[in-house]
């Protein structure tokens, strides 16, 4: 999960590890300029799965609606495509999101629900979403590391 934004009125989170069905040429040829025709659309969460947000690694975070961290963020309303593909590295497009209402991402990050680690502009974009979490997990370390390397199904350990 990458948290966008988190403030007094919730939290905005993409999961950045469930790879979608639809392909951007086909659901969105809009949106092809940015990310190619066989790209894939992944599954940002559950909030509003019709909508589609634009995560990018921007030349000038400036320009971006949301700064997320370093130079990525999300699209803001209004940007025109033309601009976007000039402004930007590389992108990746997500149906819906993750949302906390207020105080409840502080509430659980308060009961260490979550295992919280920096993000890392390459673990965004990295394609190989199934190691994406035993990738960050060992990055921490210690018991996190261990973690990382346990089967899915413990009894095949």
């Amino acid at each position: 999960m990458l948290v966008c934004e988190h403030n007094d009125e919730g939290a905005l989170g993409l999961v950045l590890n469930h790879p979608g069905e639809l392909i951007v040429g086909e659901s969105a040829p809009e949106l092809a300029e940015l990310t190619g025709d066989d790209a894939v659309i992944d599954c940002g969460g559950p909030v509003q799965p019709d909508a589609l947000l634009v995560l990018a690694e921007f030349d000038d975070i400036e320009q971006a609606g949301i700064c997320v961290v370093e130079n990525v963020g999300l699209v803001g309303d209004g940007s025109e495509l033309e601009d976007l593909v000039a402004a930007t590295q590389r992108v990746r497009i997500f149906a819906g999101y993750a949302g906390w209402g207020p105080g409840q991402l502080d509430a659980e990050l308060d009961r260490e629900d979550w295992f919280v680690a920096p993000a890392g502009v390459n673990d965004i974009f990295n394609p190989d979403a199934d190691e994406l979490w035993g990738r960050v997990l060992a990055r921490k370390g210690g018991h996190f590391a261990l973690v990382a390397r346990m089967p899915i199904d413990p009894s095949v350990n």
